[in-house]
């Protein structure tokens, strides 16, 4: 039986969304890399791979984790503690049968977990909010042109929220639609359409990614604010996704 490391909090099973998503598992839990002990992974039955172990502690406290919070997430899916395997792109690799995304940010890890005769896709991330100072330098990086006049007014009065909001979503959206396409791209091929202080969110794709996944698919998504972090979700659902062509 595999025990908590040393380094992570006991995991953390809430939903925090006011939506309703069934079968949807998400496990989180806080870490501190200062805590991770040598036989951390050892106690907690998870091997690291290569480029994990010759890691420093942070990225080692990451991964640990976020494959804690992966295991216990598919167990309570499907029944069975996997470990998701790292692949060659560096994605998560899940069980067949089932859908899933791990995310970590200073010192906190999630994963959500569901399987694929409900949902073809998902996608999580979280960030911590950028002071305006940093996120202002990063704005034509990470927002196109459209999304610089269409949220001028965000920009001026809130830009480290937004911009990481931004940054957030597109991650997200990446997330749940790579494995779907195995093909990368990147924050200018995505546009936020709008978002609304309950949390909802509404992006629209840039570049056709596949058939299916063509330029101008739009796609809704969720969003909550956790003190000084945002965590966002977007799902695919099995069959024909709920996205709309403009």
């Amino acid at each position: 039986m595999s025990l908590l490391p040393a380094c992570c909090s006991t995991p953390d099973d809430r939903w925090p969304w006011p939506q309703s998503l069934p079968g949807l598992e998400l496990i989180s839990l806080d870490f501190d890399p200062d805590n991770l002990k040598p036989d951390d992974f050892t106690i907690s039955d998870i091997v690291p791979p290569p480029s994990v172990e010759r890691a420093v502690a942070k990225r080692q406290a990451e991964y640990l984790a976020g494959r804690f919070c992966a295991r216990e997430g598919l167990l309570r899916a499907t029944g069975q503690p996997v470990v998701p395997a790292l692949g060659d792109d560096r994605a998560p690799v899940w069980p067949t049968g089932c859908v899933g995304s791990i995310t970590h940010t200073r010192g906190w890890a999630a994963a959500v977990i569901g399987q694929q005769q409900d949902y073809a896709g998902v996608g999580l991330d979280a960030e911590v909010i950028m002071p305006d100072e940093r996120a202002l330098p990063l704005c034509r990086q990470i927002l196109t042109p459209s999304e610089q006049e269409r949220f001028s007014a965000e920009l001026t009065s809130q830009a480290g929220f937004f911009i990481t909001l931004a940054f957030c979503l597109k991650e997200t959206l990446f997330k749940a639609l790579y494995p779907l396409v195995q093909q990368r791209f990147y924050f200018e091929h995505a546009e936020v359409l709008s978002w609304r202080p309950d949390g909802s969110a509404r992006l629209r794709l840039l570049k056709t990614l596949s058939q299916e996944w063509t330029s101008h698919t739009e796609l809704d998504a969720w969003f909550i604010r956790e003190e000084h972090r945002l965590v966002s979700l977007i799902v695919v659902p099995a069959y024909g996704h709920s996205a709309s062509g403009a």
